[in-house]
C-alpha cells in the first residue's frame, strides 16, 4: 500500500480466517500454466494435480516440474506421471521457485486488502484472480535465470 511517509494508512482488514489454495504450473518460456483452486492442501489434490499436467502436455511431452519439498510435494502417496519429473528445491528456499513470485503478484495485486463475504466469494476471487494472468504476466513473473541456462 502506497501512504504518504509518515503516515499511518488503513486498510480493509478481515478477521475470519478460511483458506483456498492454488495448484498451479506455468512454463517460464512460453507462459503456459494449468492451475488446480482446491479447499485443502493434501496428496489427493496434488495427484489431481499432476494427472492433470500430464494430460495437458500430452503423452509426446515431458515436464519438469520445479517445486518445494512441502508435505503434499514429497508423500509416499503421490502419483507422478510418466511425462512428469518433480525437481525438488533444496529447503528454505522460496526465492529460487518461480511460482512464489506469482503468489505475491495474486497477494497485492488481486486478493489482499479486501473482505469477502464467505468461502464461496474468496473461492471464485482466486479462479478470477488466477485467469486475469496473461501468458505474458507470467513469463515475466517466472522469468528465472537459473532456469534459463538450464534450457
Amino acid at each position: 500500500m502506497w501512504a504518504q511517509c509518515g503516515s499511518r494508512p488503513t486498510a480493509v482488514k478481515q478477521t475470519e480466517y478460511e483458506w483456498c489454495y492454488l495448484f498451479a504450473a506455468v512454463n517460464p518460456l512460453t507462459g503456459a500454466s494449468s492451475a488446480l483452486v482446491a479447499p485443502t492442501v493434501n496428496t489427493q489434490y496434488m495427484n489431481k494435480h499432476l494427472a492433470f499436467i500430464s494430460r495437458e502436455a500430452g503423452a509426446d511431452k515431458h515436464v519438469v516440474l520445479v517445486l518445494d519439498q512441502a508435505g503434499w510435494h514429497v508423500a509416499k502417496a503421490l502419483t507422478v506421471p510418466a511425462n512428469v519429473t518433480l525437481l525438488h528445491l533444496p529447503p528454505y528456499s522460496p526465492e529460487l521457485n518461480p511460482v512464489e513470485r506469482i503468489w505475491g503478484y495474486l497477494r497485492s495485486h488481486h486478493l489482499s486488502n479486501r473482505v469477502y463475504r464467505d468461502y464461496d466469494d474468496l473461492f471464485d476471487a482466486t479462479t478470477i484472480a488466477w485467469n486475469l494472468l496473461s501468458e505474458t504476466r507470467l513469463q515475466t513473473l517466472t522469468a528465472a535465470e537459473w532456469l534459463r541456462r538450464a534450457v
